[in-house]
């Protein structure tokens, strides 16, 4: 009797704990998230280290044009420091959801299909396609089409990028694509010949390139743009879809920088123009998400 006494009473013990520890957890979920950012000073941003969107530098100091916009907004809000949290591309919305961060800022393509798991901040950046392939092009690759057209080459692809989407509409098969965790990854897939070619957004690729072994690979110059819905992408930071205060908080701040003209100079340094990678100030989320303008 006195063994199921007290497993009892431990019984009651721990379903007071977790009555408590469950108070708390919704206590907490109530707050307003901006203002609890705002006294911290502090944000969580997560990224994928793709450049020159957002990346570690080799002090370890979070850089790219995706991450100088978000710095701005956040520190117009009054949020100082910014950290960043290192995730593969394909796992930055299921980290913004699960809570491991307070926003993506990675220069992420906006999409439909995005839309529906997260919401996105208003487009910060446009930006086009590229093509990596061996030294010489020896498959004579110069569009996605030309992929489609021979069912023996293989493309190696970051996991969770709109590209998969774009390859697959141009009428590359499945089979035909490699799905790879990163862009060194799918460097490494071309080098080593298990891939003929590798794709990914134009800026990305060209400078990653650049600290890859050049001597094995080849940046495709004319390379031709696909036609079709999503092409050009427009960039934007993401936030969990409850989170609308700050998300429309950072989007109030976010214009204010797009009418006085202000993107150019955070994006140029990571090697974007004006005149090709600024998004029309008229150009919303909405339309976009809904395919208005996809």
């Amino acid at each position: 009797m006195r063994k199921i006494s007290l497993l009892v009473m431990l019984f009651g013990i721990l379903l007071l704990l977790a009555a408590c520890g469950s108070e708390e957890k919704v206590e907490t979920d109530e707050k307003n998230v901006l203002e609890q950012l705002q006294k911290a000073g502090k944000v969580k941003v997560g990224f994928a280290n793709e450049k020159p969107y957002a990346y570690e530098d080799d002090d370890g100091e979070l850089k790219g044009a995706a991450v100088e916009i978000a710095k701005q907004v956040l520190h117009n809000l009054g949020i100082k420091e910014v950290e960043g949290h290192l995730s593969d591309f394909g796992n930055l919305i299921p980290g913004l959801n699960a809570g491991k961060f307070d926003l993506i800022t990675a220069g992420m393509a906006i999409t439909p299909d995005r839309c529906k798991n997260a919401a996105f901040g208003e487009p910060e950046i446009q930006y086009g396609e590229g093509l990596i392939v061996a030294t010489g092009n020896p498959m004579n690759l110069r569009s996605y089409k030309d992929v489609a057209d021979n069912p023996d080459i293989k493309i190696a692809v970051m996991s969770g990028a709109t590209e998969i989407d774009f390859l697959l509409r141009e009428g590359v098969a499945e089979n035909q694509i490699m799905k790879v965790p990163d862009i060194p990854a799918s460097f490494s897939a071309v080098e080593s010949g298990r891939a003929h070619a590798t794709t990914g957004t134009e800026m990305t690729i060209k400078m990653a390139l650049e600290s890859a072994n050049k001597d094995k690979l080849e940046f495709v110059n004319d390379f031709e743009q696909p036609k079709i819905e999503g092409n050009p992408s427009f960039g934007a930071a993401a936030f969990r879809i409850d989170n609308v205060e700050l998300r429309e908080a950072y989007n109030a701040e976010l214009t204010k920088l797009k009418k006085e003209g202000k993107i150019a100079a955070l994006i140029e340094p990571s090697g974007f123009s004006a005149e090709m990678n600024v998004v029309d100030v008229d150009l919303t989320t909405a339309s976009i998400c809904s395919g208005e303008n996809y």
